[in-house]
């Protein structure tokens, strides 16, 4: 829609009097707070007054307003000499023209940034309305070791045609162009290496920690301290800076501010825990916080620490709530060590003031806490900062195949190794010389759990797996199982370690891993059900098919009966191309959803003919005991060699260039290595330990076999290798949290996915 006249007018008379002061007029005046050089450096709560001897305030260093540019190395330097690059400096930049935003935002296609004379000091970048001698300073950006700069990137040179470089101060930034790559990058490195000679800024909270931690032994002086420095108490009003440095203007990924504006925000998040009713969704999401953006532990840690010093009402439930959270803190993040000595001085204060209080009971637990946490992956869960509220532990159900669940009491610290020792105990299965492991197990999906995983950080994944999926498959569990099988032959009937691994049996049959005949998948579960009921009868519950026979077998059944018959839907799709007449859309879908019911009728119908057929074998088995059907469903799967093997699946990649991985069962059984073909019964393929020189995990994906003069290669999305701490670090890591006999253990063992 064209513009009113008037509309017009006022544009263009705009942007003619930009253009004329450009060129002829006076410069600029500078932004809101250009004027850098003049204004103290101090990180405080606005407001705060620091008084007595131990006042502090810093200073950036300054240039003042009678020193001479930085361009001629001299003053009386000739005016408007564009000096060759690294003549004068010790930057390797000379000054020089550069285009900048003096407004920010995003650069207009239809108006040019103003050129301006920039100048780079040993301690500010400098900006000049021309490059005459005595020309007119129009700003300055102090350098510090906070600020920051951006490298140019292609994609602003793509929408713009010129490369930009970002420098970052304290109070704005500076967005320069330039039309040439190279200077570009002379620009950046120079900022960059100025910034990096400057010593490290230190806060107000950081010299008075040092303080702290120098006159610990004397009371007196820290009374003055605290009573001179209100950056150490609590603080009802807003934080506007942060306690600690951070770099200025460093973007973060995830959506995030910048750290020194998400410490701030995290501030305000903290004085809302006072009221708040529930603290545990808004104490969750501080902890998210500073697991996505780490430098911001120590700063949470500190404001902590603030907010628990002499606060208006010792022990209430405001004051509690800045307890609850330090609580879980220190149960999920480790601080750097000065602000560890911090904190436990802090924690000992804090009992000494107020023994057998409520807080002291928290420092005790948190300094308890502090000895045992380890790096976690997720935050801690729902349930689980509800138990750290009240300073208890949790209790974990873990599944155990054929028994029912068994209850645990776990901690944070808690790792997958501590709860498969105790279950190895409680089961009586110390002496067995098998291995086992926690497995996170859904309705179709299983994998171990890592020896040193927190259970914790286990169980959090489950419940981020729930609220993202809402389907059947979106239900996790913990089970023991076995991992590795030494020896399946002579586990006693009786024994609790005979019913896991039956079970275990089972699983792997239903799952498809134990290739058969058809006829032997039903001898199975007539074996199954004469194990969970006994003799037949007509009022005996029956399993769903699916939990006796594999689906996969019934797929191949219902493949092998179609074999022959007219592929109508196909012929009907052809015809409908060559007649250019196809019914698309609502046609076409109702046409597949038919096709669907078809199959479903038809895999119930082939469900139900299975079923009669197992039924009928389940008759034969009367007066066969629950112990004499288990060892007869054992040495029916016992028949294919592969049993007693851990599986992987994997693709095997070839030395022939440009051929496709081939997907495989990689089997590690106590006596071999065996590759199998998804569904063959035998390997094609097998290496005993002897003929196996070294083997190794290169990624977090790739497993390399060497045998004789063949490298073999794996790729596996859960291969890791394992931790430098661990005393096998040149091989694999053990999949899971194994709780047999380490010395009886074939040395591929170790290796596993995780």
């Amino acid at each position: 829609m064209p513009f009113p006249g008037g509309l017009w007018w006022l544009v263009c008379c705009r942007q003619g009097f930009t253009l004329l002061r450009r060129d002829y007029g006076e410069p600029d005046k500078a932004p809101d707070g250009e004027a850098e050089e003049e204004s103290s450096f101090e990180l405080r709560s606005k407001g705060a007054q620091v008084g007595g001897p131990l006042q502090l305030s810093l200073t950036q260093p300054v240039r003042t307003s009678s020193e001479l540019p930085w361009w001629g190395g001299q003053a009386g330097g000739e005016p408007g000499r564009c000096w060759a690059l690294g003549e004068l400096t010790p930057f390797s930049v000379s000054p020089g023209w550069l285009q900048r935003e003096v407004r920010g935002g995003v650069k207009g296609p239809w108006i040019r940034p103003r050129k301006y004379w920039f100048v780079l000091t040993q301690d500010s970048l400098d900006y000049y309305s021309s490059s005459e001698v005595g020309a007119r300073r129009l700003g300055t950006l102090v350098l510090t070791s906070l600020c920051s700069v951006l490298w140019p990137d292609k994609q602003t040179y793509k929408e713009t045609g010129y490369w930009s470089v970002t420098v970052f101060g304290r109070k704005h930034c500076y967005r320069l162009y330039t039309e040439h790559l190279n200077e570009a990058v002379h620009w950046v490195c120079a900022v960059q290496k100025v910034i990096h000679s400057k010593a490290p800024v230190q806060t107000p909270t950081q010299l008075l920690m040092h303080d702290i931690e120098e006159n610990c032994r004397s009371p007196e002086i820290l009374e003055q301290i605290y009573r001179c420095n209100p950056v150490l108490r609590y603080a009802s009003s807003p934080l506007y800076a942060p306690l600690l440095p951070f770099p200025y203007g460093s973007p973060n990924p995830r959506g995030y501010m910048t750290l020194r504006d998400e410490a701030v925000k995290l501030f305000n998040s903290l004085q809302q825990l006072e009221s708040e009713r529930d603290p545990v969704p808004l104490i969750q999401g501080v902890l998210q916080t500073c697991l996505d953006l780490q430098p911001l532990v120590d700063e949470i840690y500190c404001q902590l620490v603030k907010q628990t010093t002499a606060p208006p009402v010792p022990g209430g439930l405001g004051n509690l709530r800045y307890w609850q959270l330090l609580t879980c803190m220190s149960c999920t993040f480790l601080p750097s060590p000065p602000v560890l000595r911090y904190l436990r001085f802090h924690l000992e204060r804090t009992e000494s003031e107020f023994p057998s209080s409520e807080m002291a009971e928290y420092g005790h637990f948190i300094v308890a806490a502090l000895d045992k946490t380890q790096v976690r992956e997720c935050v801690p869960s729902l349930d689980e900062i509800m138990a750290l509220i009240q300073r208890q532990d949790m209790l974990c159900t873990v599944h155990c195949p054929g028994t029912s669940a068994c209850t645990v009491t776990i901690s944070s610290h808690t790792t997958a190794e501590e709860v498969a020792r105790e279950l190895v105990a409680r089961l009586g299965l110390s002496q067995s010389p098998n291995i086992f492991a926690l497995y996170e197990q859904s309705r179709h999906h299983e994998r171990p759990v890592g020896r040193a995983m927190l259970v914790a950080d286990v169980l959090t994944r489950f419940e981020n797996l729930a609220g993202e999926e809402r389907t059947q498959d979106s239900t996790w569990r913990l089970c023991f199982k076995h991992y590795g099988f030494l020896d399946t032959e002579n586990v006693p009937w009786d024994s609790m370690e005979f019913a896991l691994l039956f079970e275990q049996a089972h699983e792997m049959v239903i799952r498809g891993y134990v290739p058969t005949s058809e006829d032997t998948l039903q001898s199975l579960a007539a074996l199954r059900l004469q194990s969970l009921n006994s003799d037949f009868s007509t009022h005996a519950p029956v399993p769903r098919p699916e939990e006796l026979f594999p689906v996969h077998a019934l797929h191949s059944r219902l493949r092998a009966s179609c074999q022959g018959l007219p592929r109508c839907p196909s012929a009907r799709l052809r015809a409908g191309l060559l007649a250019g007449t196809l019914p698309w859309g609502h046609s076409l879908a109702k046409q597949q959803a038919e096709q669907d019911q078809k199959l479903r009728g038809r895999l119930r119908e082939e469900g139900a003919s299975v079923m009669a057929a197992i039924v009928d074998r389940w008759k034969l088995l009367q007066g066969m005991d629950r112990a004499e059907a288990m060892a007869a469903y054992l040495a029916l799967v016992r028949e294919w060699p592969g049993f007693g093997s851990t599986l992987f699946d994997v693709d095997f990649h070839t030395s022939l260039e440009g051929s496709c991985p081939q997907r495989l069962w990689l089997g590690v059984g106590a006596k071999a290595v065996s590759l199998y073909k998804p569904g063959e019964a035998e390997p094609f393929d097998s290496f005993c330990y002897s003929r196996i020189s070294s083997f190794r995990v290169s990624d977090s994906s790739t497993f390399h076999l060497s045998v004789g003069d063949r490298d073999l290669l794996f790729e596996c999305p859960r291969v890791r290798p394992r931790t430098p701490s661990s005393p096998h670090a040149d091989r694999a890591r053990s999949p899971c949290s194994t709780a047999g006999n380490p010395s009886q253990q074939p040395t591929l063992m170790a290796w596993a996915v995780q």
